[in-house]
């Protein structure tokens, strides 16, 4: 495991920002196939609710929401990559 804080490029002090981490260890996918479009691209707006990607445990889909409504300022994750628990995946700034 990875010991220390995680530093961040993005200014986390905006109490506006909402900081979407994983759930659980897993595979990260921005999208719901290979040949699929990514659920959100960075810039865009989203609804609370709205899948912003899947974690694959154990060969079980779990979609990822967010949790505010806002814009998607950051994706911090990539796309096939092993993922571990509570790590970021995405910045939200809410509004």
């Amino acid at each position: 495991g990875v010991t220390g804080v995680q530093t961040c490029a993005l200014p986390i002090s905006d109490p506006g920002l909402t900081v979407i981490a994983a759930p659980l260890v897993g595979t990260f996918y921005r999208s719901p196939g290979p040949e699929a479009p990514v659920f959100v691209e960075v810039g865009q707006r989203v609804k609370k609710g709205q899948t912003l990607c899947i974690i694959e445990a154990m060969k079980l889909m779990n979609e990822l929401e967010s949790d505010v409504d806002g814009v998607v300022v950051a994706c911090l994750a990539e796309n096939g990559r092993p993922v571990e628990y509570g790590e970021p995946l995405f910045h939200v700034k809410a509004g």
